[in-house]
């Protein structure tokens, strides 16, 4: 799937590149082509002013008359030798020229930057000249821009094509996921069902009380985990529920089976009762997944502080934990499928935890805080 991905990425990559090298190539031919017969007709309007003033035939009149009014693209700006404007432009705004005093002055600094002024000696003895500046057309302007509209559009093509490629890997991957998860709750059930009955078995017989009673906890969390996988892939039946209570039950369960170096805290703000809608098996499930990475991360000794706030528009509850921390290089992974810093696991139990509360329970669940050497806080949001 990757190498797959890694080839459509590269084969658009070189689409992208061939097509973009292609429209600058031929663009700039197309500008240069354009800027130089601009010039070439800037000249001929020039000459054209130049002959008209030297005769007062009514043919040649009439002549750079014609010739003079049919440049109506190219702006112009007659100077004189230490380029102070003459007053006199062509094809400029008219509005801006009227408003503003300094309009023909910046646009001569402009178009100087643009092209080379044409120089007409007006008389000889004493020399005087006039300078001719011109800016660039509406059409040259859209050509040497094109390049970049066309390389906006070529990069948008790519990012839409490579986001429905990911999206599609994504559901992919979440089918598979979800598809492993039921197949484990279904091969789970046969021998379950099988230990149910040999507890119920030695329950009947006198002297294996205890035994039972032990068998029976560890049947009942089988069937917990069966029903947790279960659900995965399919939309849960939210409930409205305490959660102070659920987390209680929860740290508890997890208290047995931790260190006795390790101290719980829950803080309710006084608050004993702070409901949401969520999914019972699942939503202890996330809890546990936080606790376990919390236990992991102090190696026995430290403390585990759980918060639930009751907001307006939410349930906030923090799970901060005095261990190790959490690199900053490895907070953007954490929550990807098969992420791990530990020696033994999957690195799934984040993954899952975050799909849990985003996807099922329309919630957030992020790192807040974390620090090498001083610890994590994990915020879980329950949106109203």
């Amino acid at each position: 799937m990757i190498t797959q991905l890694f080839n459509w990425r590269t084969a658009l990559a070189m689409i992208a590149i061939a097509i973009v090298s292609g429209t600058v190539f031929y663009s700039n031919y197309l500008s240069k082509k354009i800027a130089t017969d601009e010039r070439e007709k800037v000249d001929v309007w020039v000459q054209s002013l130049k002959t008209r003033a030297k005769t007062n035939e009514q043919v040649t009149l009439d002549l750079t008359n014609a010739i003079t009014s049919r440049n109506t693209t190219i702006p112009i700006i007659e100077t004189d030798e230490h380029d102070n404007p003459s007053g006199q432009g062509l094809n400029l705004d008219t509005a801006e020229l009227k408003r503003d005093t300094n309009y023909l002055r910046r646009k001569v600094k402009e178009f100087k930057s643009q092209n080379d002024a044409i120089i007409v000696e007006v008389n000889k003895d004493p020399l005087i000249i006039n300078k001719y500046y011109f800016g660039d057309s509406k059409l040259l302007v859209e050509v040497r821009y094109y390049p970049i509209i066309q390389l906006l559009i070529v990069a948008l093509f790519i990012i839409i094509t490579l986001i429905a490629i990911t999206t599609r890997n994504k559901s992919t991957q979440n089918q598979v996921w979800a598809g492993m998860a039921k197949e484990t709750a279904h091969q789970l059930g046969t021998p379950l069902s099988s230990l149910q009955g040999w507890v119920e078995l030695l329950k009947e017989k006198p002297g294996n009380e205890k035994i039972a009673s032990e068998m029976t906890k560890d049947v009942d969390r089988l069937k917990l985990v069966s029903d947790r996988f279960g659900k995965i892939g399919s939309t849960p039946q939210l409930e409205e529920i305490n959660i102070v209570t659920q987390i209680e039950n929860m740290v508890a369960y997890i208290k047995r089976r931790a260190s006795e170096n390790v101290i719980f805290s829950i803080y309710t703000y006084d608050e004993k009762e702070i409901t949401a809608m969520i999914s019972s098996p699942l939503f202890d499930w996330v809890i546990e997944n936080l606790l376990k990475n919390a236990l992991d991360a102090m190696e026995g000794k430290g403390s585990i502080q759980i918060k639930i706030k009751n907001e307006t528009a939410a349930v906030i509850i923090d799970v901060t934990d005095s261990g190790k921390g959490i690199s900053k290089q490895h907070i953007a992974n954490i929550f990807k499928p098969g992420f791990t810093t530990k020696k033994r696991g999957w690195g799934l139990g984040l993954s899952l935890s975050k799909r849990i509360i985003e996807q099922y329970h329309k919630g957030e669940l992020f790192v807040k805080y974390s620090e090498p050497g001083k610890g994590t806080r994990f915020r879980i949001v329950l949106k109203r």
